[in-house]
């Protein structure tokens, strides 16, 4: 068994953002959810897994989470944060 990067969803207070993706990607996203109901049965819609994998992205992307922090120290606002 294959291990997904992508674990149990949470259900968290949504912002709503309207995008528009390419055709591929949504019948990616389809797949992605049918195979996490055959792994864990949970049965989602391919638009909740949006979020949690943006999240995962910007998690594990080493250059955002240095550039953050370098912003973050060098922001007045950090503080507020």
């Amino acid at each position: 068994m294959t291990k997904l990067k992508l674990g149990n969803i949470r259900d968290d207070k949504p912002v709503k953002l309207t995008i528009e993706l390419p055709a591929q990607v949504h019948r990616d996203l389809t797949a992605y959810a049918e195979i996490l109901k055959v792994e864990n049965g949970e049965r989602l819609e391919p638009a909740k897994l949006v979020a949690p994998m943006l999240e995962r992205f910007m998690k594990t992307d080493r250059g955002f989470a240095k550039l953050r922090k370098e912003h973050r120290s060098v922001s007045p606002r950090s503080a507020q944060d």
